[in-house]
């Protein structure tokens, strides 16, 4: 099951806070409502937040300070919400660690899109990559086809790995050797023909009835339809 991305609200506006905790619940977020710079800090020890939205007027402890602390024990995305726009400001809170700033009043939609952009950056990088049947674990060069261990040689799975990457499209060999061989191609097709055999082969040997790499004449190869 998907967990759905818990996002820390700092703001002292009652109006403000409210209408952003209704924001994120409808767009599949979960909020939690802070008021000042010491009760988020406080929360921040409690709980694991993807995301930080940061109010600098704040009573008490200022956003500025908030976002200093935050940054001495954590990488969480930070996105400030302020009413100055001068560059000054905003170049001093992009130093002092914030992600990304966007000033008020602002559109809901480009909050909801800035806040998108900040996760897709946090994520983990992808570890498992699927086509049809097949799923390669990039962290220890394991192929699997239909539930079935391929060995695969460290060439092989590059290929394998840049093509199921990018299905749809069509590698040249120059294109291919350049990306898995880290060299310039000088024309040498019999090195990436005699790579894309063994790996047909072996593709094949674990599910004959399928189809994988297709040729596509004159121009290269791609993982098939």
């Amino acid at each position: 099951m998907k967990k759905i991305p818990q996002i820390l609200i700092v703001e002292d506006d009652n109006h403000i806070n409210q209408m952003l905790c209704e924001l994120l619940w409808q767009n599949n977020y979960s909020p939690i409502a802070a008021f000042s710079g010491t009760e988020a800090l406080l929360l921040l020890q409690q709980n694991d937040f993807a995301l930080i939205l940061l109010d600098l007027m704040l009573p008490g402890k200022t956003g500025e300070a908030v976002l200093e602390e935050i940054r001495t024990h954590s990488s969480t995305p930070v996105i400030v919400l302020t009413a100055r726009a001068d560059k000054e400001t905003t170049t001093e809170l992009l130093r002092t660690g914030a992600d990304d700033y966007i000033t008020k009043p602002f559109d809901n939609n480009e909050l909801l899109a800035r806040i998108d952009v900040q996760l897709r950056r946090a994520a983990p990088a992808k570890t498992q990559l699927n086509y049809k049947d097949i799923a390669l674990d990039t962290d220890v060069y394991d192929a699997y086809v239909n539930g079935t261990k391929a060995n695969l040689s460290k060439r092989e799975f590059e290929i394998l790995r840049l093509m199921m990457s990018h299905p749809h499209k069509v590698f040249t060999k120059n294109n291919l050797y350049e990306s898995v061989w880290g060299g310039e191609f000088l024309g040498d097709d019999n090195t990436i023909n005699v790579h894309i055999s063994k790996l047909r082969s072996k593709l094949h040997t674990a599910n004959p009835d399928t189809e994988y790499i297709q040729t596509v004449w004159g121009i290269g190869f791609k993982m098939a339809d």
